[in-house]
């Protein structure tokens, strides 16, 4: 590192931020005074790490530099943290879940397994589709929702191509569900974060709920699944009925 002398302000100068990340004094000047000069992502990576850039940091770097933000990884599996099993039971009497990328339940609230019958056995929400039998018979327009669910799960792998473990979950259902392997062969791509889904319950009859996935960016890999009641339906009440039966009420 060249002496640069005393310094009147804390933190790197620029002769220093451009040794540290092997880059030109003067292509590093022209890249802070927004240039149009060509940008690599190895360099933008030096220049982060050179600077200590936390991954925030990091990826306003790259959208300053006109380039998309890297990925960040996913989070290991573990339990739900606290914070966002409050939202899911807040979200009640309606029914929420949290996917992970890969669509493992990251946690489901109590109206989610009333409404939709998961139960212990259901670990993934693209296996449930296709497996579990209550689910299959209470949804209505199966075949359509199959298809859209495929290819929803095909974009989110498209995102990580990198992944094997899309494929390997894909290998492992096409085993046990002729449909999936059929529709998953079809290469069709959905990417909607937002629909329609009626249940037909064996309690209180239809219930059509409008969902939304809304992923999480300080949580890489996961999104919480919102249901609300569909305006113009009678589900609202039927809702009410059907949870108050349960003693389910939101705990804020």
């Amino acid at each position: 590192m060249p002496d640069a002398g005393r310094r009147r302000t804390p933190g790197l100068r620029r002769e220093e931020v451009a040794v540290l990340a092997g880059v030109g004094v003067s292509w590093y000047t022209w890249l802070e005074q927004g240039r149009d000069i060509k940008v690599s992502d190895s360099v933008l990576d030096a220049i982060s790490r050179a600077l200590r850039l936390d991954p925030a940091e990091r990826a306003h770097l790259y959208l300053l530099a006109g380039l998309n933000p890297p990925l960040r990884p996913a989070l290991d599996a573990g339990p739900l943290a606290p914070e966002l099993q409050r939202v899911l039971d807040g979200w009640l009497p309606n029914p929420a879940c949290v996917l992970d990328r890969y669509w493992d339940f990251g946690g489901v609230n109590d109206a989610a397994e009333i409404i939709f019958g998961y139960g212990a056995m259901d670990h993934n929400c693209l296996v449930s589709f296709f497996t579990n039998a209550h689910y299959r018979m209470v949804l209505d327009d199966w075949q359509a929702k199959a298809r859209t669910i495929v290819g929803q799960f095909r974009a989110d792998a498209a995102r990580f191509p990198d992944d094997p473990n899309f494929e390997r979950l894909a290998q492992d259902l096409s085993a046990v569900s002729p449909e999936f392997a059929e529709l998953w062969s079809s290469h069709e791509v959905s990417d909607d974060i937002a629909g329609c889904k009626t249940i037909g319950h064996p309690d209180v009859g239809e219930l059509t709920f409008e969902y939304t996935a809304l992923p999480l960016p300080t949580r890489p890999g996961l999104r919480v699944v919102l249901f609300n009641p569909k305006q113009g339906t009678m589900t609202g009440v039927k809702l009410g009925r059907l949870t108050a039966a349960h003693g389910l009420e939101a705990t804020g």
